[in-house]
């Protein structure tokens, strides 16, 4: 695994625990280009069941507002969650080919989507995904999320059942 994976999963867990301090979930992103942060986001509004500003949107918005002139396709995502279909939808056809996460999101990841049985469009993408990158960490943070009764956001879901049962 490239090493620099850690370095830059560290990164977004720092957006993911910034989130959690504000009461958010704890989904942090970074977008390296060159070796180099170029957007990052956090979760914002899932207290208030906005389900538009996930992480991975916001960090994708600054990079497209901020970097025009870099090649989608020559950088790589690093989320605390596996990407969401949305987010995941929206990477691709954006043109990212390089996504890595470190907690598995069992109730709604979207990166096993099969995209040869999609139309045209999607059929040849060729996307790099790594799993489970600094797993630990990310865990850890929704597994405190989960467990304050003061986030309601998911909270009596699978994925909170799921989290919660997980050893660290």
């Amino acid at each position: 695994m490239d090493s620099h994976h850690n370095v830059f999963m560290q990164q977004a867990l720092r957006e993911a625990e910034k989130a959690l301090r504000e009461g958010e979930f704890p989904v942090g992103c970074v977008i390296v280009f060159d070796r180099e942060i170029v957007a990052t986001g956090a979760r914002q509004g899932s207290q208030e069941a906005n389900e538009m500003d996930h992480a991975e949107i916001l960090a994708l918005r600054a990079l497209i507002q901020n970097h025009r002139d870099i090649d989608p396709a020559a950088v790589t995502v690093y989320s605390t969650l596996e990407p969401c279909l949305m987010c995941f939808a929206a990477m691709i056809i954006s043109g990212i080919r390089h996504i890595v996460y470190g907690y598995e999101d069992a109730m709604g990841g979207g990166t096993d989507l099969n995209l040869a049985s999609l139309p045209q469009l999607y059929k040849e993408m060729d996307i790099e995904i790594v799993p489970f990158v600094l797993r630990k960490p990310s865990l850890a943070l929704f597994k405190q999320f989960f467990a304050n009764p003061a986030n309601t956001y998911l909270q009596d879901t699978m994925l909170a059942e799921y989290t919660l049962d997980q050893p660290i």
